[in-house]
């Protein structure tokens, strides 16, 4: 059988030296090979995700797995052990798909370095599919650091004036959570007293009474990630600072990274610590949806405001999946799932057309981007539709996983209903900036300075997915549900 999940790590890891290579002979070649591969990994993601979908595995079962030892001793083995399952299929197609959309738009956005950068794309790549894919938690936790690298670098050499402050609080924050979380993931290894890392034979096999610190050592780790309130202060400069491709990355599959691990590590491996303190982290994330919803109000920045809309939308993962922990009900996990899945488009198209505005308007100050929508008719007309998508409103499948995520929760509380709240203020504030900027008058003597149309359908692309999936929504619904179902057998027993 042909290694699907290796190749969907080691094409793009192997395909980075060949990119910086031919970039550095010729830059349109070097952009071309990149895509190629980028494409050959897309596909892949696709048979994944399609395998996945026709071939549903059990609760607690893995598809496609791939199992060898990769460090053998007479103490301790790591194995590379890869599999995926309706919680990671999602994520490994995205994340196929949105670095093919970043590099087409890096062409216009990235200048400089080019080379390396491109490289580093690829690399990042391969390692996000390590983290989406790795059973073992040893391999897990080296993919997941492995992600830090070409994000510190892009950040720190294509970002802004600010690039090397914002870089190094991003370091920092991560670093420091994922030490924490490397704890956890050792404190599951000797307390579930058998010799493996994977996660298929620690799951419930930790004592609940050796659960409590794990728990809030992994989810400190991952929450940092994702980001939650109030671990979230390196995300407004890291968003601003870096350059528009690279955000994307940042807030659509990073983000992400936060949220897989809360499902599949934080109350996977500890889940009757999830239970007993399941309200606490509800609370975190309903406070991470107003705090960002309502700080996001107060922005003059298209960036800025982006990347406070982006921290409200991941609250709903951590509200969605502990709403599950709580009451049973599977629409917690299986909202959260598409949540994450339909917010790496949402938050991808945002930040993307942000950069082609500051690249041809010179700005992203929301007040000096007036008239937009006759000096960049074609930026204002995504800018709306991307809005749209930002304020969960039909035809996009935002509308849909937020709903789910509500009903989730009130079926553990109905006083979580009032989380209903937080897309009317979201829809508020970006209907206030679509007035300002789009729908208010042109200065004198403007001159129209529009995106291409090339670039335009390019955009375009990543509200394609956000539509079908409303429409087709159980393609990623129906391999969640024993996604659910394993929780609450973890919780609940069998």
């Amino acid at each position: 059988m042909i290694p699907v999940l290796e190749l969907l790590v080691f094409v793009p890891i192997a395909g980075s030296a060949l990119s910086y290579l031919v970039t550095r002979w010729n830059r349109n070649a070097g952009i071309a090979v990149t895509l190629v591969v980028a494409l050959a990994v897309l596909s892949l993601a696709f048979y994944v995700f399609g395998f996945v979908y026709e071939n549903v595995p059990a609760p607690g079962a893995y598809a496609l797995p791939e199992h060898s030892i990769w460090v053998g001793t007479s103490y301790f083995s790591v194995d590379f052990f890869q599999g995926v399952d309706g919680l990671s299929s999602p994520l490994v197609l995205a994340s196929a798909l949105l670095v093919a959309f970043v590099i087409v738009g890096s062409r216009r956005l990235i200048t400089t370095h080019e080379p390396s950068y491109y490289a580093l794309v690829l690399l990042f790549e391969g390692a996000i599919m390590g983290v989406f894919t790795s059973l073992n938690l040893v391999v897990f936790y080296i993919f997941w650091e492995f992600v830090l690298i070409p994000m510190f670098f892009f950040i720190g050499v294509w970002g802004g004036d600010k690039r090397r402050y914002a870089a190094m609080k991003f370091m920092i924050y991560v670093f420091a959570g994922s030490t924490v979380m490397l704890l956890a993931l050792l404190a599951a290894y000797f307390g579930a007293g058998v010799e493996s890392f994977n996660i298929t034979d620690l799951a419930g096999k930790i004592p609940a009474g050796l659960q409590y610190a794990p728990l809030v050592a992994s989810f400190i780790g991952f929450g940092i990630k994702l980001p939650v309130f109030p671990a979230h202060s390196w995300l407004p400069d890291a968003y601003i600072q870096a350059p528009a491709p690279s955000t994307v990355l940042l807030s659509g599959l990073q983000a992400a990274m936060g949220g897989y691990g809360i499902i599949r590590v934080s109350i996977g491996l500890f889940p009757q610590a999830a239970q007993q303190w399941a309200w606490g982290f509800i609370a975190l994330g309903i406070a991470t949806m107003f705090y960002g919803a309502l700080v996001a109000i107060r922005a003059r920045d298209l960036k800025r405001m982006f990347a406070f809309t982006s921290l409200n939308h991941m609250g709903f993962v951590v509200f969605g999946a502990f709403a599950t922990v709580v009451s049973g009900n599977p629409l917690g996990v299986e909202g959260a799932t598409l949540q994450m899945f339909v917010h790496a488009f949402t938050a991808g198209s945002l930040f993307m057309l942000s950069g082609f505005v500051q690249k041809n308007a010179g700005t992203t100050e929301i007040q000096a981007l007036s008239g937009l929508n006759r000096t960049m008719p074609r930026a204002a007309l995504l800018l709306v539709a991307s809005s749209a998508a930002a304020m969960a409103l039909p035809p996009f499948s935002s509308f849909l996983a937020e709903l789910m995520v509500i009903a989730g929760g009130i079926s553990a509380s109905p006083y979580t209903a009032v989380t209903v709240f937080v897309p009317v203020i979201t829809g508020g504030y970006l209907l206030w900036m679509i007035k300002r900027a789009v729908l208010s008058p042109a200065p004198d003597g403007a001159k129209k300075f529009d995106i291409s149309a090339v670039d335009a359908s390019v955009l375009a692309l990543y509200l394609v997915p956000l539509v079908l999936l409303l429409i087709f929504s159980f393609l990623i619904l129906t391999p969640a549900a024993p996604v659910a179902q394993w929780i609450n057998q973890l919780v609940r027993g069998p």
